[in-house]
């Protein structure tokens, strides 16, 4: 089952398991310790949490959920952050390991995570995330349950410098050019152009270099290129006789060149068993664009291989979508992580792949 991001109250979240960030002691703390004993039933939460004592920082208890939403409460201490240096690391990996392994051993299909130690504890929000995400990574490698983290708000939901910084000047360089382009036509530009070098001597020259700032192929998607040139010459017949290898056997013939094995692909794509059988079985289905998209990570696609796919199901990258910028980021530079990449996308967009 896939990875999900939520921007919610965990409280409201139905999940076969909530995770509560607890004190050590048995006692009701603040934030999402408070809230959790609030929407369950404080009173009867608490009296089967003194029944456990004490639980040690990196440990786990279980208790049954009550009013909530949900089959148990798994109550996990997470560490104080100090500077790094004191095995903070370790521990909150304790958590997230130690909690999804009970939920193994429970049986159940769900879990629902808030980010833990961000709050009081005060761990770095952009650590904690990819400690976060690490674990659940390797866990769906090899086990089928639906992880759910839930954020609260953006300000809980924090990407490294360099992943915002790198993200950002590829935003700023493609989808800022692209709205620009839209409110601005190149005559509209090249008139206002024009104008600013009004007391300069205007040549072929100049024009040139204005239209080299904006250069058809850019404008115009070169995988089209063939597609719209000329048809009168050719039959309906022909045509259709001539038509083009569909995206479901597109798809399983790149599945079959990369020697993958349809569970390998699903769970890299983050989808589930009965979305990819739906599929496999149907020859005509029309994917989601995210859905293709998902797909060109998880065969770890090149551009072209990718425009290729998505053709085929009928779909394009847009360069005025943040989404599709930030994937074909990410195929430009081989970074095929899907969860890792539905975090950068959920920062930006509140969207991921997949699912």
């Amino acid at each position: 089952m896939p990875f999900k991001i939520v921007r919610n109250d965990i409280t409201k979240v139905k999940a076969d398991v909530i995770v509560n960030t607890a004190n050590p002691n048995p006692i009701c703390a603040s934030g999402t310790d408070l809230a959790i004993y609030e929407a369950a039933g404080k009173e009867k939460l608490l009296a089967e949490r003194a029944n456990i004592g004490k639980i040690a920082r990196g440990d786990i208890a279980v208790t049954g959920a009550y009013s909530l939403n949900a089959k148990y409460i798994i109550h996990t201490v997470g560490p104080v952050w100090t500077d790094g240096l004191h095995h903070e690391f370790e521990i909150l990996e304790h958590c997230y390991r130690k909690s999804l392994q009970k939920a193994l051993e429970l049986k159940c299909e769900s879990i629902a995570f808030p980010l833990i130690s961000t709050g009081v504890y005060g761990f770095p929000k952009d650590k904690a995330l990819q400690i976060a995400v690490s674990v659940f990574s390797q866990f769906l490698t090899e086990n089928e349950m639906e992880i759910i983290l839930v954020v609260f708000d953006k300000r809980s939901f924090q990407l490294s410098g360099q992943i915002v910084g790198d993200i950002d000047s590829y935003i700023d360089a493609n989808y800022v050019r692209e709205i620009h382009r839209k409110e601005y036509p190149l005559r509209s530009r090249r008139s206002t152009h024009v104008k600013e070098l009004a007391e300069e001597d205007f040549n072929e020259e100049m024009l040139q270099r204005e239209e080299d700032n904006y250069p058809l192929e850019e404008m115009t998607d070169t995988g089209m290129t063939e597609l719209l040139m000329p048809l009168e010459n050719i039959s309906l017949e022909d045509q259709l006789a001539n038509i083009g290898v569909s995206f479901h056997d597109k798809l399983f013939e790149l599945i079959d060149e990369a020697h993958l094995d349809n569970k390998d692909v699903w769970k890299r794509a983050n989808l589930d068993r009965k979305h990819f059988s739906k599929i496999q079985c149907d020859q005509n289905y029309h994917p989601k664009k995210k859905t293709v998209m998902a797909l060109c990570i998880a065969l770890q696609l090149d551009l072209e291989q990718s425009r290729d796919l998505l053709a085929r199901a009928d779909w394009a990258f847009s360069p005025s979508s943040k989404v599709d910028l930030i994937v074909q980021k990410a195929i430009i530079d081989k970074q095929y992580d899907i969860m890792q990449l539905n975090v950068t996308l959920f920062k930006y967009t509140n969207e991921i792949l997949g699912v």
